[in-house]
């Protein structure tokens, strides 16, 4: 298969370059330094399931110069997927399948927007990495799996060839889910709820689980998650807190969700899909979220700042 990885950061360039290394053919989208690099030195993933490069790494920043493919993975920050999206219209022919790996729920929808409802499948990963500098991704916690499939809960050729080209892909664990629609909502859970928590906090995970109060405001993120998916028609488990309770516990204690790290150095984050979103699809659904609406509002004003909506003062 070809593959485009529209966004080759710190999530994009692993698997993608597992694939790449697996044989396949792979071009990643990307820009600036991490582009640079690439083109002059390859992709250099330094991974707790085996360091590697990809070199030749076949990267670009025009889409139109890569022509149709087969597959695209979509890894940008969640905020940047509709422009993404516009600008991945030379990659998308009749038959190409768009996979977006985004944290998030919305990405599937705001693809179909753009794309068209028919090349656009749920997805998901997990993995604990991050772009360390241009050109070097290190893969530092969780076994990375890739998820995906048919937002209709069908099986679908299309989703199993995809799983296929992933079969050789060293370090990958590749599946397609009875219900993407659940499974996205379960990182969901797990996501928003950590990043919210961690980045007001501005705690590690080993710190935000052990102290009582901070740990009993996690569990109360993911029930309000876990209320708004069920009000929405998401068949997610009773049990989906306990068991993602249980996968936090078993995080390195220094981890830090994405989100959080944006926050935490003044970046633009994934603020307005996690704890954002929560809020909103609960109001749309009659579900109240005062956790994440705490959350939400306390870090909306950085967030703006960071945007440059707002300076230190107030309202430009």
């Amino acid at each position: 298969m070809h593959i485009a990885v529209f966004g080759a950061g710190a999530v994009g360039g692993y698997f993608g370059g597992r694939l790449a290394q697996a044989g396949e053919e792979v071009t990643f989208i990307a820009r600036g330094d991490h582009l640079r690099a690439m083109q002059r030195e390859g992709l250099r993933v330094a991974s707790i399931a085996g360091d590697f490069t990809v070199k030749p790494a076949r990267a670009t920043d025009d889409a139109a110069s890569v022509g149709v493919v087969d597959a695209v993975l979509v890894a940008v920050k969640a905020w940047q997927v509709p422009d993404a999206a516009h600008a991945m219209h030379p990659l998308v022919g009749p038959d190409t399948v768009v996979v977006p790996l985004e944290n998030g729920v919305e990405a599937p929808s705001q693809l179909a927007a753009v794309l068209g409802q028919e090349h656009v499948l749920g997805g998901l990963c997990r993995i604990l990495s991050t772009l360390v500098g241009p050109g070097h991704i290190r893969h530092s916690g969780i076994s990375p799996t890739i998820a995906f499939g048919e937002l209709d809960g069908r099986r679908s050729q299309r989703a199993e060839t995809l799983r296929e080209a992933f079969r050789d892909a060293e370090g990958v664990s590749a599946v397609i889910p009875p219900d993407i629609r659940a499974a996205m909502w379960e990182k969901f859970l797990f996501i928003a709820a950590l990043s919210g928590v961690g980045a007001v906090t501005r705690a590690p995970v080993g710190v935000v689980r052990s102290l009582p109060g901070t740990r009993q405001m996690l569990e109360q993120a993911m029930e309000e998650i876990l209320v708004v998916a069920r009000a929405r028609g998401v068949n997610l488990a009773e049990e989906a807190v306990v068991e993602t309770i249980g996968f936090v516990d078993g995080l390195p204690a220094q981890g830090t969700a994405s989100m959080q790290r944006d926050v935490m150095v003044g970046r633009p984050s994934e603020l307005e899909s996690q704890s954002g979103a929560v809020v909103r699809l609960g109001s749309a659904a009659g579900v109240e979220t005062p956790l994440h609406a705490f959350i939400y509002h306390s870090l909306l004003p950085q967030e703006m700042k960071a945007r440059g909506e707002i300076d230190g003062e107030g309202v430009e």
